[in-house]
């Protein structure tokens, strides 16, 4: 492909309790022509001395004044998780304000607003129960229980994470009836081992966009943004849509226009 188009900007949005480190090999594993941006929420990381963000309307505030994109240029949404309703979020912010909407959102590891969530349903748990919960649905580091430290440092972080995925889980279900659902193409990911959220599950996005929608599943359990095959299949993604955007493509962008994940070096097209 010849590079005179610009990269697809790609925004992306951790799981709960985690910053953005999961996202810095993936300019490697996305491949020609993707840009990703790894997006940090306030309280982790860097940011570790700001507020963190539970509610909705702090949280697109937050955004809109942080993610910028140049004009001309595609730009696209992937989360994890979490940070699938953060993405979610987002793409419902910048309709509201009339800001140009992303070629397509990414979610992975969640289930859509009006399904049953374990994990943001436990935020208010104690400690000990939270921790027993996180572990019972594998999603608790190894050798966590002999690391006061990850309690301390850690557990904090991923209750507030719990309580703002809740918050935005409850503020999508209560504005769906009054609210037209997104239009942009939807990518839905799911793992193949994830004891949290099952292909069947993720499929249940669906509901959420009137625009075409590609359910896709991928290696691994619910941390499965940690491999290569999920930053592969999006950046396979993402080059369709640049490919299209410059009419270099045929079609639209469509359930079929994105690959399946392959075991391909990073690059194909």
């Amino acid at each position: 492909m010849a590079g005179t188009e610009p990269a697809v900007r790609l925004y992306c949005f951790a799981h709960a309790g985690a910053g953005d480190s999961v996202f810095h090999r993936w300019a490697r594993s996305t491949g020609e022509g993707v840009e990703p941006v790894p997006v940090l929420l306030p309280g982790r990381g860097g940011r570790r001395r700001e507020p963190r963000l539970t509610d909705r309307d702090s949280l697109v505030a937050h955004l809109l004044d942080r993610v910028r994109v140049p004009a001309g240029q595609s730009y696209a949404l992937y989360g994890h998780s979490l940070g699938a309703m953060v993405a979610h979020a987002l793409a419902g912010a910048l309709r509201e304000e009339g800001l140009p909407l992303p070629s397509f959102v990414a979610v992975g590891a969640c289930p859509p607003p009006d399904a049953a969530s374990r994990l943001s349903d436990a935020c208010e748990s104690s400690d000990e129960e939270l921790v027993e919960a996180l572990d019972r649905l594998g999603a608790l580091p190894e050798g966590v229980e002999a690391r006061g430290y990850w309690r301390r440092a850690s557990l904090p972080v991923l209750r507030d994470d719990l309580r703002l995925a809740g918050a935005l889980r409850a503020a999508a279900r209560a504005s769906a009836p009054e609210r037209e659902p997104l239009s942009v193409p939807l990518l839905a990911v799911s793992g193949s081992r994830d004891p949290l959220v099952s292909p069947a599950t993720v499929g249940g996005w669906r509901r959420w966009t009137s625009g075409p929608v590609a359910a896709r599943t991928v290696p691994g359990d619910h941390f499965f943004v940690r491999g290569e095959a999920l930053p592969r299949l999006i950046g396979r993604a993402c080059r369709v849509v640049r490919r299209l955007e410059a009419g270099t493509g045929n079609g639209r962008w469509s359930a079929e226009t994105v690959p399946p994940y392959t075991r391909e070096p990073a690059g194909h097209p």
